[in-house]
């Protein structure tokens, strides 16, 4: 019987080919990544392999790893009703029959047969030829997009004309010297905070702008649906992640392709919270699989003598404007969303949405701030340009000491697994540390505490139905943001996070009208509304979006007289 995975990869890379241009052949000097094709076919049988035999030590194993794969593919695909059920529900019922009546043999070859093709499914694709076009191309079409009428001098630049108007609106910040002399002795491995769909792509050019080297990342196998996005991912390091599939084996596939890939030392990025934040908290609940993935990688690394260190970047991304903040907060206060892991719905998946979004960014300059925080290794330890980890006591220490049994190298999966859950941990704190707190998160967290003190007793649901209800006099919100943004300084001073650096010294008035100005004209719904004298609470949820970026420090940016409110709000992340 047919399997269906090769239908769903010949579809996949069917759209967008590049037939004119010369094969690009690797220079010594290129990043990992561009040598990726040519080792492609060997990672993919590695991982099929490893993830086979894992589940080939006895017959009871190699029957529950393909029991438990057929019954949750059928499962799925006897939902999904659609023209991949179609196809592929022959096959795997055909599977389900068989597996009872197969010799231990059949059910090894039929183990090796199905990883491989999961394995070939995920595995992604690396074309330097589509990549030197994008860095060039790319920003300089979006700039187009945003503003129509600079898509002439965008697409032939002059010279001394400043870069892309993109380029202009994404500020890069964090000490990128230090990580490009890592990224030379050492396999990188960035987890960001994820906040859009476009934090892929906008996080991709700021490594361009930071002259860092491109990196592989999962990518959920929706967006693969659209055939310009998806030509650009597909042949940019993307592997592919169908969140839908529950089998076991397909999920030790994606951690083993992870696990292979920074063992072989290509640099990688993955989003540690699993999906983008719908609440727009700070992630404090982290999905460690991959984390962990890397962490086995650095153990089988020392174990086979390979002294390449792997370090960690935790990174944030910041927009004073979100694509999707509508879609995504109506989610999360869903009973229901909490348990949702894919949206197929949202304002990413509609090309009007990007358009308006983008000119809006533009013509407001509204940025994005992506911050690579300090470099730290396997096991939480910040990490200096040279590589060299320094311990808790502040002390210099050998990160291969951590995976040492009587002096000898060894694979653990228990300690590693408690090792990557203490690096959750310390990713927690730094991405607290590392945000850049933006106008909009300011003004609305005013906003939303004036909401809450006036309202005692009431539960946030029928808080967020007050539309328009709650005005402020415009004096009060200018002065209470002024207090709070020179308290975010004070905690800046201390370490403990950042503030955008246009508001530093900003009059408060401007960060206000700064805020109401961003928000009007993109979402449907105005999160405020400037009535001169005063300003009213106009939309609830989306202030409740923007100001969560600051439920962290909620208790510490409040006057005594607030204090009940903040209390409210500190506890936000904790009642959902």
């Amino acid at each position: 019987m047919r399997s269906p995975f090769k239908i769903s990869r010949r579809l996949s890379e069917r759209p967008l080919r590049l037939p004119h241009l010369s094969p690009y052949v690797p220079a010594p000097d290129d990043p990992a990544i561009f040598w990726f094709n040519s080792e492609r076919d060997d990672i993919v049988r590695e991982v099929a392999e490893r993830v086979a035999e894992a589940h080939c030590g006895s017959r009871e194993a190699m029957e529950l790893a393909l029991n438990d794969a057929a019954y949750h593919e059928i499962r799925r695909l006897e939902k999904q009703r659609d023209a991949e059920a179609t196809e592929r529900l022959p096959y795997w019922r055909g599977l389900s029959r068989r597996i009872a009546r197969m010799t231990d043999e059949e059910k090894r070859e039929a183990l090796h047969e199905l990883t491989c093709r999961l394995a070939r499914d995920v595995a992604g694709n690396f074309d330097p030829r589509v990549y030197n076009m994008a860095k060039h191309l790319v920003p300089r079409l979006l700039a187009g997009v945003m503003r129509p009428s600079s898509l002439p001098a965008e697409l032939l630049p002059r010279r001394g004309v400043d870069g892309s108007v993109l380029d202009r609106l994404l500020r890069v910040e964090g000490d990128t010297r230090t990580l490009s002399a890592l990224e030379k002795t050492g396999t990188l491995v960035y987890v960001p905070t994820h906040s859009s769909n476009l934090d892929s792509i906008v996080l991709g050019r700021a490594l361009e702008v930071a002259g860092l080297s491109p990196v592989i990342y999962g990518a959920g196998k929706n967006l693969f649906t659209n055939p310009i996005v998806s030509f650009f991912m597909h042949n940019l390091g993307a592997y592919r992640v169908d969140r839908r599939v529950r089998a076991r084996l397909y999920k030790e596939v994606l951690k083993v392709y992870s696990q292979v890939m920074i063992e072989r030392g290509y640099h990688s990025l993955f989003f540690p919270g699993g999906t983008r934040s719908r609440s727009n908290l700070i992630e404090t609940h982290l999905k460690l699989g991959l984390a962990g993935s890397a962490v086995n990688a650095f153990s089988n690394n020392r174990v086979h003598g390979v002294l390449r260190n792997v370090y960690f970047v935790p990174t944030t991304i910041n927009y004073e404007l979100v694509l999707e903040a509508e879609t995504l907060i109506e989610d999360w206060l869903r009973a229901a969303g909490q348990a949702r892991y894919i949206i197929d719905d949202d304002e990413f998946s509609r090309v009007e949405r990007w358009v308006a979004f983008f000119r809006k960014v533009v013509n407001l300059e509204a940025p994005c701030v992506i911050r690579f925080g300090g470099p730290i290794d396997c096991f939480g330890n910040p990490v200096d340009d040279s590589g060299r980890s320094t311990g808790p006591a502040g002390l210099p220490v050998d990160p291969g000491t951590y995976v040492l049994r009587r002096g000898k190298p060894v694979v653990d999966r228990t300690r590693d697994a408690a090792y990557t859950r203490d690096l959750g941990e310390v990713l927690v704190r730094r991405y607290r540390e590392e945000t850049v707190i933006m106008a909009t998160a300011i003004v609305a967290h005013v906003l939303y505490r004036r909401l809450v003190a006036r309202t005692p007793g009431m539960d946030l649901f029928a808080r967020l139905r007050l539309r328009g209800e709650v005005a402020l006099g415009r004096d009060e919100v200018v002065r209470e943001v002024g207090t709070l943004r020179d308290r975010l300084v004070a905690l800046q001073a201390e370490g403990r996070v950042r503030v955008y650096e246009d508001l530093v010294e900003a009059d408060p008035e401007a960060i206000v009208d700064r805020a109401l100005t961003v928000w009007s004209g993109y979402h449907t719904k105005v999160a405020a509304k400037d009535l001169g004298p005063e300003i009213t609470a106009e939309d609830p949820t989306l202030l409740l979006y923007y100001q969560n970026r600051l439920v962290p420090f909620a208790l510490e940016l409040c006057d005594e007289s607030d204090l009940p409110a903040a209390r409210e709000i500190a506890a936000i992340g904790r009642k959902l």
